[in-house]
């Protein structure tokens, strides 16, 4: 689930890819970066392997809980998710500098590999970038 893309400002890339937090950790993880508001149930810190926790880049406890990882909302919610996004423009500057430095792996708790935060926040950098 890698995505490689062309910076206006030259050659470099970015290179982000997605996973949940209990597949295992490989070393093509790169650096495990996790994007959810809560901690994910039943695993360690030690098993998830995260070297950085997210929380603010997250949707607000509102937004979660108002989509509720309803597929039907899902415009809506990349809708309302990327102008929180926008208001995090620090973090996301940071996120976007650690994937052209090297493979940032997007770590995210949801049962569906589809629609989810992680996949929203993915899209949301992608679009930036062009």
């Amino acid at each position: 689930m890698a995505f490689t893309s062309q910076s206006l400002l030259g050659t470099r890339t970015m290179a982000l890819q997605l996973k949940r937090v209990y597949d295992p950790p490989t070393r093509k993880d790169g650096e495990r970066v996790l994007v959810d508001r809560l901690w994910p149930r039943g695993i360690s810190k030690e098993e998830a392997r995260i070297d950085l926790w997210l929380k603010e880049i997250a949707p607000s406890e509102a937004l979660r809980r108002w989509f509720n990882h309803d597929p039907k909302k899902w415009p809506e919610f990349k809708a309302r998710y990327f102008r929180e996004l926008a208001a995090h423009r620090e973090s996301v500057k940071a996120l976007t500098r650690k994937a052209r430095r090297h493979v940032v792996t997007l770590v995210f708790g949801a049962r569906d590999e589809k629609f989810n935060n992680a996949v929203a926040l993915k899209d949301f950098l992608r679009r930036r970038k062009k």
